[in-house]
């Protein structure tokens, strides 16, 4: 089974032109899943142009559609208390009747970081560790009927989170590459492993390291499904869009994701959906 994404970022977009947009992917049955993103300050232009929170736009877009899952790729773990993630993702599965996606990751965006004051580790190996401990509180909040868990980081005393949503937990997307600490964690915690950059000739290797550090873990790295972004230009035609996102099926992606670069128009992405519909991709 593949599934199909769509990403619009939350900047440079006024919040009724992303919802329209949202409910518009939710009627087009070839789109599967829909992404925002967690930053406060936009990505691909000046830092004080407009940025919605993708956590709140997230739970708004939950109410606004029906069919398509969706969630946020992927949660900077670090800007928040994992109990707080915790209560977020739950809540929103309850709004949207079991249909979030939980992405998360370790954050890298330092000048908004730095900006509002908040810890962002520069030591890496302290960035992930703070990651997996979190990943911990998370998972457990999110599963367990109650949690105890005393870290480094995190100290939660026989925590209750009620109501759970109708997944407990939700499925698991971790992004990135790193061959050390990020697929490491991607083998512990994950059911989706994201490639935010899709390289065709390093991402065999990425493989293989992820599933040793499967091996060494007794996991099943069959239970990881893999995603990546296909960056979708405004003037991309439907065969170029075709082309793309069935090379990285051919390659043994199981989501791509088609990242809609600021702000895309609606005809586009209807566009994208007709592509995709003559691949023939099995939903199901």
């Amino acid at each position: 089974m593949t599934l199909i994404g769509f990403k619009v970022a939350n900047e440079q977009i006024e919040w009724s032109r992303l919802r329209e947009l949202w409910m518009l992917v939710d009627e087009i049955d070839q789109y599967d899943v829909g992404w925002d993103f967690d930053h406060f300050y936009p990505v691909y232009c000046d830092a004080s142009e407009p940025c919605l929170e993708g956590w709140t736009t997230l739970a708004a877009l939950a109410e606004a559609t029906n069919r398509i899952r969706l969630g946020c790729l992927v949660g900077a773990v670090p800007y928040r208390h994992p109990a707080v993630t915790a209560n977020m993702a739950a809540t929103i599965d309850v709004i949207s009747n079991g249909r979030l996606e939980l992405g998360l990751g370790c954050g890298w965006h330092t000048a908004e970081a730095d900006a509002y004051g908040l810890t962002l580790p520069e030591v890496l190996g302290e960035r992930f560790d703070l990651f997996d401990e979190a990943c911990e509180v998370i998972i457990s909040l999110l599963s367990a009927e109650q949690t105890s868990v005393s870290g480094e980081y995190f100290e939660v005393k026989d925590a209750f989170l009620e109501p759970k949503g109708p997944q407990s937990p939700p499925p698991i997307t971790i992004g990135g590459t790193g061959p050390k600490r990020t697929l490491r964690s991607v083998a512990r915690f994950a059911d989706w492993w994201n490639t935010p950059f899709w390289d065709p000739a390093g991402y065999p290797a990425l493989v293989e390291i992820l599933e040793a550090h499967c091996a060494e873990l007794d996991r099943d790295p069959g239970e990881i499904r893999h995603s990546t972004h296909v960056m979708i230009h405004k003037d991309a035609s439907a065969s170029e869009i075709a082309d793309q996102v069935g090379s990285v099926i051919d390659a043994g992606i199981d989501q791509p994701i088609l990242y809609f670069l600021p702000a895309p128009s609606q005809e586009l992405v209807i566009r994208a959906g007709e592509a995709i519909a003559t691949l023939g991709v099995d939903h199901t």
